[in-house]
């Protein structure tokens, strides 16, 4: 893959709100996306502003998606992954996240970990996440609604600068008090 990551901006607004309305997103805390809801989140400026940075996921020349870095004024930032449903399925996650994460070690020499959080019942993901080098760091039970009152659990899972340099995970003990 030749993967690169073009930055939103204000000349995106249109783009961003055709790509969160035309996709759906059965693993978000918001699956579906109105014109209205998605035009107030990103005139508000949600994907460019101090602490979040958008950008265009694209291989060669096609757009497979979008992702935002967030939490870029701590020293652990996360991610929010959205591949368009046309590119899902065909096992660009883990080179699109093996490229972010190099971006986020390379270009944020603060940066000491890269956390990523997904739902317990989306297993690609969670996949993705341990094919590409991070490893589970929490399970919070009953973390992520799902709608209608119903919560399943999240999942926290994080890459470290010295496992991102050695290419090697580094493991832990859970129950370290047993």
């Amino acid at each position: 893959m030749e993967l690169h990551f073009i930055p939103m901006d204000e000349s995106d607004v249109d783009a961003v709100i055709e790509f969160l309305t035309k996709n759906k997103f059965p693993y978000h805390v918001r699956s579906e996306w109105t014109d209205d809801d998605a035009a107030k989140i990103v005139g508000d400026g949600r994907f460019w502003n101090a602490s979040s940075q958008g950008y265009w996921i694209v291989d060669g020349h096609k757009r497979l998606g979008m992702v935002s870095l967030e939490d870029l004024d701590d020293d652990s930032p996360m991610f929010d992954l959205r591949l368009s449903e046309e590119h899902r399925g065909r096992g660009h996650g883990v080179d699109v996240l093996k490229a972010l994460t190099d971006k986020v070690f390379t270009e944020m020499p603060e940066a000491i970990r890269f956390e990523g959080q997904t739902r317990e019942d989306n297993i690609a993901m969670r996949r993705t996440f341990m094919k590409a080098g991070f490893l589970k760091e929490a399970h919070y039970r009953l973390g992520w609604p799902v709608g209608g009152g119903q919560f399943v659990s999240s999942v926290a899972y994080a890459m470290i600068r010295p496992d991102w340099k050695s290419g090697k995970t580094t493991e832990f003990v859970w129950e370290d008090l047993a």
